[in-house]
């Protein structure tokens, strides 16, 4: 009857406003802005990260990446004409295929109308896809944005020697036999040394290896302390991998290959043998090694970020708010890795947050010694007063609160990927700990930094129907 419908209605309405009002009093401030879109992860995954010159070594950088979209598409089941726009990142690009975005979601079947570019910057190029898709969305222009990264290691562009080009390029325009034989006479030895690509900075011809060796001197840190961070790493990361909390990882199906489901580097060792190695860039005396760097690796990655609103009329229960993000440079000779000391602050202070209330930190490993040098930075009023013109120190993350599912040290680091696997891991690790901020930072080649500030959705399925009004009750 209608008066039993009324009563079990009752009912239920106050379990709900109980269960609502228990939602609130656990959950901290929201950072929710009034008349600005609130922008969400809805879902993120990543090709297994292999040592370079290993089981992709056959393939292309867009092979990789398509394979990203591809698992973003099955894992999400979103219709591929809702996405606006693909945008991904890259830094040791291939000729062939210069804008990969397109030729990737091109190869995924994505439709030919949908817009695709690719951008670069160093480390954190798929850092500056995602928020370009950020930006995308506050602005109006999209609803639904797929960004993401790649980098391949196993066959990067080998030019010929300037000389040597310069000849060739001579030799497409002679127009007589007699002036092709001279330009092929005046060919010598040299002409043909072939021209790597480096891992170094064209503004101070520096490598980056060199540059973390040199700040871990001028921060005092030792190649004990190195060592025993860059286990810790490898260490949390088998850990993780074993316990399957790498959600992100999509298993792929090499060409002539077997199925590859898993990272390749995490490769847990021991003080005693990492102190075997010899410094691999400062020698004989410095203190960065193979085992204490992040080493060369082929893998892809993809995001799904959509606004919360058309997420919500879709069914999607997004994985966290992309709340804000920084970036900043500074000096690339001196503070090439020092990023992340300069762009926590401006952005926990921007988001009106302290260290404290961040429940969740990863932070890019390059070199061990990089993240010692910067925790160190972080924790010295002097540096903050001499270098940064602060009053005192930033104050450094606490270790049970950072890169617990170990970092790019041991689930490695291509260049253009590893963004998105950052910002993914802070979601996921915000579900699985059940913490509501999240800080990602990055440094990147050329003194830049990325800094993104990532606050957990959730949103408890029984209170589903009240999502589009009673939102900002569920962020925790």
């Amino acid at each position: 009857s209608w008066r039993f419908f009324f009563l079990s209605f009752r009912k239920i309405y106050t379990i709900l406003k109980n269960s609502l009002l228990i939602i609130q009093t656990k959950s901290k401030k929201t950072l929710a802005r009034p008349n600005v879109k609130n922008i969400v992860l809805v879902e993120g995954v990543r090709t297994p990260f292999l040592l370079s010159g290993t089981t992709y070594s056959d393939l292309m950088p867009h092979d990789l990446a398509r394979a990203a979209l591809q698992g973003l598409l099955h894992r999400t089941a979103i219709p591929k004409d809702v996405v606006d726009y693909i945008i991904y990142g890259t830094v040791i690009q291939e000729v062939k295929t210069s804008n990969v975005a397109r030729e990737a979601a091109l190869g995924a079947g994505f439709s030919d109308k949908i817009p695709s570019h690719t951008v670069t910057m160093a480390c954190i190029s798929s850092n500056q896809a995602m928020t370009s898709a950020v930006g995308l969305i506050a602005a109006g222009q999209c609803d639904a944005v797929v960004a993401g990264g790649v980098e391949f290691m196993s066959d990067v562009p080998i030019r010929h020697s300037r000389k040597m080009r310069k000849t060739m390029l001579s030799l497409n325009k002679a127009k007589t036999l007699g002036q092709r034989l001279s330009l092929l006479g005046s060919i010598r030895l040299a002409h043909l040394s072939p021209e790597l690509p480096a891992v170094a900075e064209f503004s101070t011809s520096e490598t980056m290896g060199h540059s973390a060796d040199r700040l871990a001197a001028a921060f005092g840190v030792s190649r004990v302390e190195q060592d025993e961070f860059a286990l810790r790493s490898h260490s949390l990361a088998k850990k993780a991998q074993d316990a399957g909390l790498l959600q992100d990882v999509i298993s792929f199906k090499v060409p002539g290959r077997d199925i590859v489901s898993q990272d390749n580097g995490i490769r847990p060792s021991s003080m005693e043998q990492m102190a075997k190695l010899k410094p691999a860039f400062i020698k004989p005396h410095g203190t960065v090694t193979a085992a204490n760097s992040s080493f060369l690796t082929d893998g892809a990655s993809a995001v799904l970020i959509m606004s919360e609103e058309k997420a919500l009329a879709m069914g999607y229960k997004p994985k966290a708010y992309l709340r804000d993000f920084v970036y900043v440079s500074q000096d690339p000779k001196d503070q090439l890795l020092l990023g992340p000391t300069y762009g926590t602050p401006k952005v926990l202070e921007r988001a009106g947050l302290t260290m404290s209330d961040i429940d969740v930190f990863e932070f890019h490993e390059a070199f061990a010694g990089q993240i010692m040098a910067n925790l160190k930075a972080m924790d010295s009023d002097w540096f903050a007063q001499t270098y940064m013109g602060r009053k005192s120190k930033v104050g450094t993350p606490p270790m049970d609160k950072f890169n617990l599912w170990g970092g790019s040290l041991s689930l490695g680091h291509p260049f253009g990927a590893t963004g998105c696997r950052l910002v993914t891991t802070v979601a996921h690790r915000l579900q699985k700990e059940g913490g509501q901020y999240g800080l990602v930072a990055a440094c990147a080649a050329g003194g830049q930094v990325s800094d993104t500030h990532v606050q957990h959705s959730l949103v408890v399925p029984a209170m589903i129907a009240f999502c589009t009004y009673a939102k900002h009750l569920y962020e925790l």
